[in-house]
């Protein structure tokens, strides 16, 4: 039972890819990298974090990005190195300025959206109902036509 605990915990804990090589002798530097790999995607797996990718060219970010890091930029200095080379693709969470505004807030905007074009559908809808007659009520013709059917 203690190894079944043991390898669900060792299976439910994050794999990182990062080679004892790479990290840096500073645990503050390797603390900010680390949380930079998280914060920057592998351009050749496209959806992974630094982190967690095994592709040669990760490796290699990872080592410039500990670089990057020794020679005194900050943070947004690092982000912004890469986000210059490769776009800003490289970003796990992508701006939320300029011309992303337009996906960040186009959900919200088309929920509203869609709600007024609703709103207005069913003010509509209620509106003509109330003024027309009413289902069962029947014209004049109708009501005679009905009378001399019944009769018959």
């Amino acid at each position: 039972m203690k190894r079944l605990i043991l390898i669900l915990c060792l299976l439910a804990t994050p794999i990182l890819a990062v080679e004892p090589h790479e990290m840096l002798g500073d645990p503050i530097l390797e603390a900010r990298a680390q949380v930079l790999d998280t914060q920057l995607r592998c351009v050749k797996c496209q959806s992974e974090a630094l982190a967690s990718s095994n592709a040669a060219w990760a490796a290699d970010a990872r080592v410039l990005l500990r670089q990057l890091l020794t020679d005194g930029y900050s943070d947004q200095e690092v982000r912004d190195f890469f986000v210059v080379r490769y776009g800003e693709y490289v970003l796990m969470e992508p701006q939320k300025g300029g011309s992303n505004a337009l996906l960040w807030y186009a959900g919200p905007i088309m929920l509203l959206l869609g709600c007024g074009i609703g709103w207005g559908f069913l003010r509509r809808r209620n509106a003509v109902s109330s003024t027309s007659a009413k289902p069962g009520d029947l014209s004049d013709e109708e009501k005679t036509r009905l009378a001399e059917i019944m009769n018959d």
